[in-house]
Order: C-alpha cells, then sequence, then structure tokens
C-alpha cells in the first residue's frame, strides 16, 4: 500500500499545530492542536486532551500563518 497517496493533505494543512478549535459536541470547550498524524485515526491530537479527535469532531476558532516557504524568485549570486 502506498501511504502517501492515501494522505488527505488538504485537511493535514488544515489543522495545523497551534490553531484552537472548538469540540461540536461541547461548545465553549476550546484547546490548542498539539498535532496531526496522518497515519493516525483519528489523526488530530490535543494540548491537555488525553483522547486524539476526528477532524468531524472539530470547529476551528482561529488559524495560525503555516509556517512555508516564499514562493517569490529570489536573485542568487554565483
Amino acid at each position: 500500500m502506498n501511504f502517501e497517496t492515501a494522505t488527505d493533505w488538504d485537511e493535514a494543512f488544515e489543522y495545523l499545530p497551534g490553531s484552537v478549535v472548538e469540540l461540536k459536541a461541547q461548545p465553549g470547550v476550546f484547546y490548542t492542536i498539539d498535532f496531526y498524524e496522518a497515519m493516525m485515526v483519528p489523526p488530530v491530537w490535543l494540548v491537555n486532551d488525553p483522547r486524539p479527535r476526528y477532524p468531524h469532531e472539530l470547529r476551528i476558532v482561529s488559524c495560525i500563518k503555516a509556517l512555508s516557504c516564499s514562493l517569490e524568485p529570489q536573485l542568487v549570486s554565483t
């Protein structure tokens, strides 16, 4: 099985570490995403919550900027 093709990258980038989420089943209960582990079911781990969660259980309240490299062309001198 090729695990790379089974990864939902859109979901992985939506549930970034540091984002604040609310439990849909418990409105007003907020957690910070610790990490997203694509190979785990459920994949979303929250800070101070021992139980991993499925994305459909969560509502994203606040996102953080993804740390990524710039796609702007840069002059490189040789």
